[in-house]
């Protein structure tokens, strides 16, 4: 028989307090939520199970922040020819979550105390919050529900770069198991495969009304990912020449240089308990979206100057191992010396860099003096139709072999084969890693 306790709710039927019993437990020990059991422990089951079922999918995907879709699951039970429904929940992976409708306050934030759900004090509250913004190792100890982790592509990467890899200690060395045993969100974000998305999205003007093109380049090793979204990036940097000067000048639309120290902070710092970093490209400026804001006990003067604090230690210390980043903090001041203070959105929640286009390279183009997606790439090389397409293609699919890029452009094997060589022969791509395993990367 049901007895309610610290770890059990029971509810005779559906209402709109169950979110905030969902967080109560998240807050505290987790626990089950049975829906269709009276408080005595009688059994009337759920009438309208598929409903019920909505709503809750709703509370938890919607309604509840941090997100905690991977620790809340919903089950039926069936007991004496009814139906019961079970919301299991394990104690939450991140330091405090809310009803975000309500946000991070007392009436936002309750915790179960007995068989009760009270709202949290403002002290507890604060002590928590700030956890969510120093814990280095909540990518560490937060576990993933993604079952199909492998890391191929992380060990070709650590071989390149002159690693020796044992595979008994490979994921122990690099923080990929909590301390459970368990793979964990560091694990998923550099595992072949997973859920996480990591979007480019280009709209049509300076605002947000109508988009032009949306490319994901997540649910992959998130070293490949940011390689692929800077490959993107560096095919939009338009450039342009100035013939009236001796030596003629190339003026580029944005300095990539700062637009990939502001991805690379982006990717490290970002809080990916709350969701996963966005770049948004309009017609005047790029910006690249982070979220969860300062670092603990970190100040804007401290943050311009360089200091670094990195959110996710374990995450920055392989960006370190590829040499994508390095310890010296340059990466704001960097951005700083080239756009400006004023180039950082800074609030308690996210970080936002914006990064305006040259106004003389926006001239140009809207005097049609330059031309398509990869003029920045092909630096008047005249390519042929097929390497501009097969260029293309490679931008968005750099593991595309000889005879997917025949069958995508409908060119015959052998005429595909000749424009790979020819592009590798202008400098415009390399092959990296081997013949069977490796991927082809499109170089500016």
């Amino acid at each position: 028989m049901l007895i309610e306790s610290n770890l059990v709710e029971l509810k005779q039927k559906y209402s709109n307090t169950i979110c905030k019993e969902i967080v109560s437990f998240l807050n505290a020990e987790g626990g089950n939520i049975y829906i269709g059991v009276k408080d005595d422990g009688e059994i009337v089951g759920v009438d309208d199970v598929d409903q019920v079922c909505r709503d809750l999918a709703d509370v938890i995907t919607n309604q509840i922040e941090p997100n905690p879709q991977d620790i809340v699951k919903t089950e039926l039970i069936y007991n004496e020819g009814k139906t019961i429904v079970n919301v299991a929940i394990k104690k939450g992976s991140s330091p405090i979550y809310c009803q975000k409708k309500y946000g991070f306050s007392s009436t936002g934030c309750s915790i179960r105390v007995g068989t009760t759900c009270r709202e949290m004090t403002q002290e507890q509250i604060r002590v928590r919050y700030e956890k969510r913004f120093f814990n280095n190792d909540i990518l560490v100890s937060s576990p993933t529900s993604y079952g199909l982790i492998s890391f191929k592509t992380l060990k070709i990467y650590y071989s390149e770069k002159g690693f020796h890899l044992n595979d008994n200690s490979f994921e122990t060395n690099l923080f990929l198991r909590n301390a459970d045993g368990e793979y964990n969100k560091l694990a998923e974000l550099m595992s072949d495969r997973n859920t996480i998305p990591l979007i480019f999205v280009k709209f049509k003007g300076t605002d947000k009304v109508s988009i032009s093109q949306r490319s994901d380049y997540g649910n992959q090793c998130l070293l490949f990912a940011y390689e692929q979204l800077m490959n993107r990036i560096s095919a939009e940097n338009i450039c342009v020449t100035d013939t009236t000067v001796r030596p003629r000048k190339d003026i580029y639309l944005f300095n990539f240089d700062a637009v990939n120290e502001a991805v690379v902070n982006a990717l490290v710092h970002n809080d990916w308990s709350i969701t996963e970093p966005l770049v948004s490209f309009f017609s005047d400026r790029i910006e690249i979206l982070s979220h969860g804001g300062l670092p603990h006990n970190q100040t804007k003067e401290q943050f311009f100057k360089g200091i670094s604090r990195p959110r996710n230690e374990k995450l920055m210390r392989i960006f370190l191992d590829m040499g994508i980043v390095e310890h010296t903090g340059h990466g704001v001041p960097v951005i700083v010396s080239e756009y400006g203070e004023g180039a950082f959105e800074i609030t308690d929640s996210y970080i936002n860099v914006i990064i305006p286009f040259n106004k003389a390279v926006l001239e140009k183009q809207n005097f049609g003096l330059s031309v398509g997606l990869n003029d920045g790439l092909s630096g008047g090389l005249n390519l042929s139709d097929t390497e501009n397409e097969i260029i293309g293609l490679l931008l968005s699919n750099p593991s595309h072999t000889s005879i997917s890029l025949s069958q995508e452009t409908g060119k015959s094997l052998r005429t595909v084969e000749r424009a790979l060589a020819s592009l590798q022969k202008k400098g415009l791509i390399i092959r990296v890693g081997s013949k069977k395993m490796g991927r082809w990367k499109v170089i500016k």
